[in-house]
């Protein structure tokens, strides 16, 4: 009989592929399906959870181009290249704060750097990327003119700036506006005591009292002090949840070392067109029916309970590649396919090895713990083979800046990984939940034909000697 560990994990495996198939079912399915009954539209939201779009690379659906030159000051003293070199780590920073997006940064003749990013508009490409993110901290002089907000530190006089902020800052809600709020590091600490303790010797509604946040020459915030401010505080004035979000993620990122400006922006059109997509998704549904239909005919009722499981293997891992997001390119797709065929190994494996103990006349509760346990090996040293692979791909397409090859195999490793599960977990529980049924007592549906008794006996011995 099945045990309740197997029904749990039976319940588990249906409700996880229930919110899969509801996360990643598209928009518009009948784009991708036959026939115009399908339920379209966004579906469910839950708080701020709400089903998107899957992320489609420059290739599949375009995205942005912006060529950066580096633009130093006329006293600038530092290393020009070693600072680039620098700034284009930061420009990485902040895209891959929104989401592995598949972006490619690269330098570029003379003293640029070429960016290209799927997936966002051009005017959220220049706020994200070409902004410098140079926060500073103001106050008003006697003659009500902004300078910089200063302290000593050290015997030494310093202007506080978003260079002594921790990478920690969050957005949050203030009321009918937003806010970010920040940690100081040790020297930063020193600083805003010492300048809000200044301010707080003017009285309330004195001009002098006010602390201004400025990024990039433009006043963010103007907030009068109220108590001393050491460790942390909020930078105010935030319209929506977007931006205050949006000014969070570049100062985590961090400041670009020297100033760039955009000398080349333009919008990217999509290489291979909406039609590839099209196809893609037709030619790998096509693919996985005609996988199923062999497992089907070849296996019979495993080949069914096989087919199921790879049901689960394609939905978990689409949801997957939805919530982190990964951003699809084809060489991510041709990947995933890759990962299905290895999900399909493994359960070929387990297959042979379950009919052999059949035919040996074991019961099939025992065929099953000794077939997974036999075949086990096999299906753990050819994906981790794989997923070591997965490893040196995505390090030497790190190294070289070719981010299809970083996304190919961070694609390959996700589906590899989910093939272990959907294998070893998904297909045996479905096993397990035919114990104590009708079924489990048909040779013919095992595609393990009974054997004379005799004979049985002869194998089961030979079984007992291994």
């Amino acid at each position: 009989m099945r045990s309740t560990t197997t029904v749990l994990l039976f319940l588990f495996v249906v409700a996880l592929t229930t919110f899969s198939i509801i996360v990643v079912w598209p928009s518009t399915p009948e784009r991708y399906l036959p026939g115009d009954f399908w339920p379209s539209g966004r579906g469910i939201k839950i708080g701020d959870f709400e089903r998107e779009t899957m992320r489609l690379g420059l290739d599949l659906r375009g995205g942005v181009r912006l060529v950066l030159e580096a633009d130093p000051p006329p006293d600038y003293q530092g290393d020009l290249d070693q600072a680039l070199e620098s700034a284009k780590q930061v420009v990485e920073r902040r895209v891959n704060a929104f989401g592995v997006s598949e972006a490619e940064i690269a330098r570029a003749s003379g003293n640029r750097l070429s960016v290209q990013v799927p997936g966002i508009s051009l005017t959220e490409a220049q706020n994200l990327i070409g902004k410098t993110a140079s926060l500073e901290f103001m106050v008003y002089d006697d003659q009500y003119n902004l300078v910089p907000a200063t302290g000593v530190v050290n015997g030494q006089t310093l202007q506080m700036t978003g260079a002594y902020l921790k990478n920690n800052t969050y957005p949050s809600r203030l009321g009918t506006t937003f806010a970010v709020n920040f940690e100081t590091t040790g020297v930063g600490a020193e600083l805003m005591e010492q300048i809000t303790t200044r301010a707080l010797q003017y009285p309330p509604g004195d001009p002098r009292r006010l602390l201004v946040v400025m990024l990039d020459g433009e006043v963010l915030s103007e907030a009068e002090v109220q108590a001393v401010i050491r460790d942390r505080g909020q930078i105010t004035g935030q319209p929506t949840f977007s931006e205050a979000n949006t000014l969070s993620k570049q100062l985590n990122a961090g400041a670009l070392p020297i100033p760039l400006r955009t000398v080349q922006a333009s919008e990217v059109s999509a290489t291979l067109g909406e039609d590839s997509v099209l196809a893609s998704v037709k030619a790998g549904l096509v693919g996985l029916a005609s996988v199923m239909l062999f497992m089907v005919l070849y296996y019979r009722l495993p080949g069914l309970l096989a087919s199921a499981a790879l049901v689960v293997y394609t939905s978990v891992t689409l949801m997957i590649f939805k919530l982190v997001p990964v951003t699809l390119t084809l060489s991510g797709i041709a990947a995933f396919v890759l990962s299905v065929g290895m999900a399909v190994d493994a359960n070929i494996l387990i297959f042979e090895r379950l009919k052999e103990e059949l035919r040996r006349g074991r019961t099939l509760n025992a065929a099953i713990d000794i077939g997974f346990r036999r075949a086990w090996s096999s299906i753990r040293d050819s994906n981790v083979s794989t997923l070591i692979t997965c490893v040196i791909l995505y390090w030497f397409g790190d190294q070289f800046g070719a981010a299809l090859v970083k996304g190919f195999a961070l694609t390959l490793a996700i589906g590899v990984l989910v093939s272990m599960f959907s294998a070893i977990t998904v297909t045996r529980t479905f096993l397990k939940m035919l114990l104590g049924t009708p079924l489990a007592k048909s040779g013919f549906l095992f595609n393990a034909s009974e054997v004379p008794a005799q004979e049985r006996r002869r194998r089961l011995a030979e079984a007992a000697g291994e």
